[in-house]
C-alpha cells in the first residue's frame, strides 16, 4: 500500500482518533462507510418496518455472497452467512454424519470453542479425537498427519492461525493429504481471512469458517461459511427452518441445494449491509497489497520486542502474520493490557484456555496479543514499544 492509500484508510476510520488499536485479530476498527451503512438501515427499519426495508435493499442485504465468492475465489452460492465464526464452524461439524468409532484428526492449536465442539461429539456419540503433533517450528506436522489417517478418519479440522500466536499452519499442505485421501477438510479461517490471501481452490479446504469482525473490518454478529459445492448435499444441518428447507407436502420438506441449508431466516440484515461494505472496501484495496502492509507491520512489531530486555515473544511457525504475542518479564499480561489501556493502547490477552492443548504444552497461562492491520503505521508500533518499556521501567 502506499502511503497515500494508509491515508486514506486512517481518514475512512474514526476510531484512529480514539487510541491506537493492536487488536485487530479480537475486532478491528470498521470504516465510516460500513458504520453508515448500518445506522442508515435500522434508521430505514425505524420508518418503514423491517420486512419493506430489506424488501427495499435486498441488493445490499446480499452483496456478501458475492463479495466473498470473489474474497474466496468461490461460488456465492458456495456460501452461507451466520451469525459469528463459532457457529459457522458449529453448523459445519454438527451437519456431518459420525457415529460410534468415527476419528477426527486435528492440531494442537486447535481454539477452544471448536475443541469443545469435538469432545461433546466424542461423549455424546463416541467418537474420536487423534491429535497430530507439531513441527519443530510449531507448526501441524504434515507428515505425521498423514500417517495418522486410517479408514475411519471422517474429518480434518484444523485452525489455520492459532489466537495464541502468530503461526500459519499449511493448510494448502494439509488440504493436499485430504482430497488424496477422500477425507474432508474443515478449515477455521478466521483469524487469516482478511489479512492474507485465501483461495479455497488453492487451500483444498472443503469448508471454511471464519468472522466479519476481525480482519475483514466488518461488524460483530456477523460470520460465514464456505461449503464446496460438492461436500454440501453431504451436510444434514442440525437445524432446519422456512428458509433452509421448503415444505412441499404435509408430511414432507426438501432441504434446499445450495450453502444456504446452514442458515435461519432471521439475521443481522444491517449487520450483513455493513459487512457488504467492509468486504467491498477491502477488495477495492486488494487483499494482495493488505498481506504485504500487514506482513511489514508484523515483522517491525516483532523484531523490536524481540530487542527489548525482559520481554519474550512467544510466536512460532516458519510462516507468521499479523498476531504477535508476548510477555513481559515480572508483570502479569493482564497488568500489561491495562496499563496500556490508561495510554489508550489497545491490546489483549490470549489465556491457556483459548488454546489449552498448545498454551500448556508451552508452560503458558497467559501472554500479550498485538495485532496489527494495513491502517497501523510504524509511528503507532514506536508508541507501544516505548510504553511497554515505560511499563517495565516504573515497575522496577
Amino acid at each position: 500500500m502506499t502511503p497515500g492509500e494508509v491515508g486514506q484508510a486512517r481518514a475512512d476510520t474514526p476510531g484512529i482518533g480514539c487510541s491506537i488499536h493492536f487488536n485487530s485479530a479480537g475486532s478491528s476498527l470498521p470504516t465510516r462507510m460500513s458504520v453508515d451503512a448500518m445506522i442508515d438501515h435500522l434508521r430505514l427499519e425505524s420508518e418503514i418496518g423491517g420486512y419493506e426495508a430489506h424488501a427495499r435493499m435486498r441488493a445490499e442485504v446480499d452483496r456478501p455472497y458475492a463479495a466473498l465468492a470473489e474474497l474466496l475465489n468461490a461460488s456465492p452460492d458456495e456460501i452461507a452467512l451466520t451469525q459469528n465464526a463459532t457457529r459457522s464452524w458449529d453448523l459445519a461439524f454438527y451437519s456431518l454424519p459420525l457415529k460410534r468409532g468415527d476419528r477426527i484428526v486435528t492440531g494442537r492449536a486447535e481454539y477452544c470453542g471448536n475443541f469443545i465442539g469435538l469432545l461433546h461429539r466424542a461423549r455424546r456419540e463416541g467418537i474420536e479425537i487423534d491429535v497430530v503433533p507439531d513441527t519443530e517450528t510449531g507448526e501441524i506436522s504434515v507428515e505425521h498427519l498423514e500417517r495418522m489417517l486410517t479408514d475411519r478418519t471422517r474429518l480434518i479440522a484444523l485452525t489455520h492461525t492459532p489466537t495464541s500466536g502468530g503461526l500459519v499452519n499449511p493448510a494448502a499442505e494439509v488440504g493436499a493429504v485430504a482430497r488424496r485421501a477422500g477425507i474432508p477438510f474443515l478449515l477455521d479461517a478466521c483469524q487469516t481471512v482478511g489479512q492474507m490471501v485465501i483461495d479455497v481452490e488453492a487451500i483444498g479446504c472443503d469448508m471454511l469458517s471464519a468472522t466479519a469482525r476481525k480482519f475483514l473490518r466488518g461488524p460483530r454478529g456477523v460470520g460465514f461459511l464456505y461449503v464446496r459445492r460438492e461436500m454440501i448435499e453431504r451436510l444434514d444441518p442440525a437445524i432446519l427452518d422456512d428458509h433452509a428447507a421448503d415444505w412441499i407436502a404435509d408430511d414432507a420438506f426438501e432441504i434446499r441445494n445450495d450453502a444456504r441449508r446452514m442458515e435461519t431466516r432471521e439475521c443481522n440484515f444491517a449487520g450483513r449491509i455493513g459487512f457488504g461494505v467492509a468486504l467491498d472496501y477491502a477488495l477495492g484495496i486488494s487483499i494482495e497489497k493488505i498481506q504485504a502492509r500487514v506482513a511489514v507491520l508484523a515483522d517491525e512489531l516483532r523484531g523490536r520486542l524481540e530487542s527489548m530486555p525482559g520481554v519474550i515473544v512467544h510466536d512460532r511457525g516458519s510462516v507468521k502474520c499479523a498476531i504477535v504475542t508476548f510477555s513481559v518479564a515480572g508483570q502479569a499480561a493482564e497488568a500489561v493490557k491495562a496499563e496500556l489501556a490508561r495510554r489508550r493502547i489497545s491490546v489483549t490477552v490470549s489465556h491457556a484456555e483459548a488454546t489449552r492443548l498448545d498454551m500448556c504444552a508451552r508452560g503458558l497461562d497467559e501472554i500479550v496479543r498485538a495485532s496489527v492491520h494495513y491502517y497501523n503505521t510504524i509511528e503507532e508500533i514506536e508508541q507501544l514499544t516505548e510504553a511497554i518499556a515505560q511499563i517495565r521501567k516504573e515497575a522496577a
